[in-house]
């Protein structure tokens, strides 16, 4: 009787257990990522679409600085003859390479459909199904509008194929998982976005280009709240490791920033005679438009002031505001 009534307490938990699962959603990560059915729609090639798909993957977007191997002993920008070939990812939780997205039919994605690259693109789930690792911002580029997309896959389209394998992520315990919970469908379509101001349009321009997730420290994975664009996210890149900066308007931020240092900045890779570090990809970002750059310095000067010293010149101490290690962490 006693072990009878063990068994029914045991199934009882077991079944409270995948109701909590189901009702959370939390089964998704063991049974793989909420995807919807690819379908046969494709992007026809046009002029429009492959200068502005152009623009948006060497400028805005930063697709050939994440997948491709980075001139690390020069100023940081994709090795020359290897642009979208793929790449191995440092400091990943586990072992992570950014995939080959070149036209090669046998290890790129030549032989994928316009919409398994745009399911891939925007909502995290490549074309066998696996949901990727959200070091693809395929958040931020949920925001990217039908024909912003349709632009991006066209003009992926033009590079030159590479033949290179890469490795499949084998990510570290528990996000191995979790990974498979965070991809959401796309079932309705994309509007272009309101841009109608030049503060609405910095902020989008912002998304697409993922400053946020470097610039704002996190916390198990997650941002910390109230800390958006503060400093203090650690990456860990060949040339060593590196701190992003407070690019917030508060004095511990880029308060002395006007216009005409934000775009010199970005053009040149330094802040009158001290050099940015190479990870920050100034030669991608600094080949937007002069009307783009002045739009997301813009919005910059409306996002709220964060009180945050980050300092890559002198040793890293402990920082009970961002809960990382970095210079001026104790000031903090």
């Amino acid at each position: 009787m006693k072990f009878r009534w063990l068994k029914v307490i045991g199934l009882a938990l077991f079944a409270a257990i995948l109701a909590a699962l189901f009702v959370s959603g939390l089964w998704r990560a063991f049974v793989g990522p909420k995807a919807r059915a690819v379908t046969n729609r494709t992007f026809e090639s046009t002029p429009a679409r492959l200068e502005r798909g152009k623009y948006l993957v060497e400028n805005v977007t930063g697709c050939l600085h994440c997948h491709s191997d980075r001139d690390w002993k020069g100023d940081g920008s994709p090795v020359k003859g290897r642009e979208g070939a793929g790449t191995f990812f440092y400091g990943a939780p586990g072992t992570l390479h950014a995939p080959n997205i070149t036209p090669d039919k046998e290890t790129g994605v030549g032989s994928w459909s316009d919409d398994e690259l745009a399911r891939a693109i925007r909502e995290g789930v490549s074309r066998d199904g696996r949901a990727l690792f959200p070091i693809m911002p395929y958040m931020n580029y949920r925001q990217m509008s039908d024909e912003d997309l349709a632009a991006v896959i066209v003009y992926l389209r033009t590079l030159p194929p590479i033949s290179n394998a890469v490795e499949k992520p084998k990510l570290d315990f528990p996000l191995n998982f979790l990974v498979n919970t965070m991809p959401q469908p796309l079932d309705s379509p994309v509007p272009a976005a309101d841009v109608s101001t030049q503060v609405k349009r910095g902020e989008h321009l912002l998304t697409l280009a993922s400053c946020s997730d470097c610039h704002t420290p996190q916390e198990k994975g997650a941002p910390i709240p109230g800390m958006f664009l503060a400093g203090g996210f650690m990456l860990n890149e060949p040339p060593g490791e590196v701190t992003s900066t407070n690019i917030t308007p508060d004095p511990s931020g880029i308060p002395y920033y006007d216009e005409t240092l934000f775009l010199e900045m970005m053009r040149t890779g330094q802040v009158k005679a001290r050099k940015l570090n190479i990870t920050m990809p100034w030669n991608l970002y600094g080949k937007m438009s002069d009307d783009d750059l002045k739009a997301i310095f813009a919005y910059l000067k409306t996002v709220p002031a964060v009180s945050h010293k980050v300092d890559n010149t002198v040793p890293a101490t402990p920082c009970k505001v961002c809960k990382g290690k970095h210079g001026f962490g104790d000031r903090n």
